[in-house]
């Protein structure tokens, strides 16, 4: 198995416009920084600061999220296990499982399914909407399992957010047999990811797409060859990449926003960072573009999800 980079600090170089997809570069982990850090040409990737930041966002988002951002994220969650071809009788970890729709499917299929989550909240969450399914409170880089405990690791829009995504990777490798195989999601750019281009656009336009004062994510994992790079510097191997699309279905225009205030981490520190002045012109915005989409019993957006896999070697 190679050994990949290990990620306790970089200093990262910024190429160009993060929220178009763009990647920075890195001793290390490759990473993402907001806007805001467009000021400075480099800076100092703290992993704690990621950590810290993530985890008290997901505390906060666990109550709202279902009946938010959820409606986003759960039409991936077929395509998720059949690239790791979960079958009855298989043991398959789920990280970053929030609350615990994936898992679920996972039992469903009649395999054995564990769930796993850093925030507390996620995971009592799950467990209540998911009370024959087993989860656990645990870090996606520092896995509670011996070597060879599950068949497939799955990973539904949560690698992108632990500090250092290669890491998460080394751990699914280590907790995998040979031939097991590991399945994970992520988001496409904005630039081709209408739900978000609606956002940033509205807030370029009548906000301050630099508002928000939040530490660089561990991974710009925007396009196939970023989650092929990745599971090749771990040493998977059979490894594939493709997008994947879907539609976000939202009852107002309202709720779109308020899926991406409500639900997320980054996003939402991004909104709640605008100007109180500015919200109302942001939301209106939002509204007029949104009205392309419109379907008789609401809208639906286009998305898009990047999605990896590969087998343990």
């Amino acid at each position: 198995m190679p050994s990949p980079p290990t990620c306790p600090g970089a200093t990262l170089q910024i190429d160009k416009n993060p929220f178009y997809g763009e990647k920075l570069t890195g001793k290390t982990c490759t990473s993402l920084h907001s806007r805001a850090s467009l000021r400075s040409m480099a800076m100092t990737f703290d992993p704690e600061a990621v950590r810290t930041f993530e985890h008290a966002g997901w505390q906060r988002a666990a109550r709202h999220y279902l009946a938010t951002f959820a409606e986003a994220t759960r039409g991936f969650a077929g395509d998720l296990l059949d690239a790791a071809r979960v079958e009855a009788g298989m043991r398959v970890l789920d990280l970053a499982c929030g609350p615990g729709f994936v898992s679920a499917a996972i039992a469903e299929r009649g395999a054995q399914s564990v769930g796993l989550d850093f925030s507390q909240a996620m995971v009592a969450l799950a467990r209540a909407e998911n009370p024959r399914v087993q989860f656990k409170e645990g870090d996606a880089e520092r896995l509670p399992f011996d070597d060879g405990s599950f068949d497939v690791v799955v990973a539904n829009f949560g690698i992108h957010h632990v500090p250092c995504p290669i890491r998460a990777l080394r751990e699914a490798y280590r907790v995998l047999p040979p031939d097991g195989r590991v399945a994970f999601t992520a988001w496409a750019a904005p630039a081709e990811n209408i739900a978000w281009r609606l956002l940033y656009d509205a807030i370029s336009a009548h906000g301050d797409l630099a508002a928000a004062e939040t530490p660089p994510p561990g991974g710009s994992l925007h396009l196939p060859d970023d989650l092929l790079h990745l599971l090749d510097g771990v040493g998977f191997v059979e490894n594939e990449a493709k997008r994947v699309y879907r539609e976000w279905r939202v009852t107002a225009a309202r709720d779109l926003l308020e899926g991406f205030r409500r639900g997320t981490v980054r996003t939402a520190a991004l909104i709640d960072a605008q100007p109180a002045a500015a919200l109302p012109q942001i939301e209106a915005a939002i509204a007029c573009d949104v009205s392309a989409y419109r379907r008789s019993d609401g809208f639906a957006v286009p998305i898009v999800a990047i999605l990896g896999s590969g087998v343990r070697s």
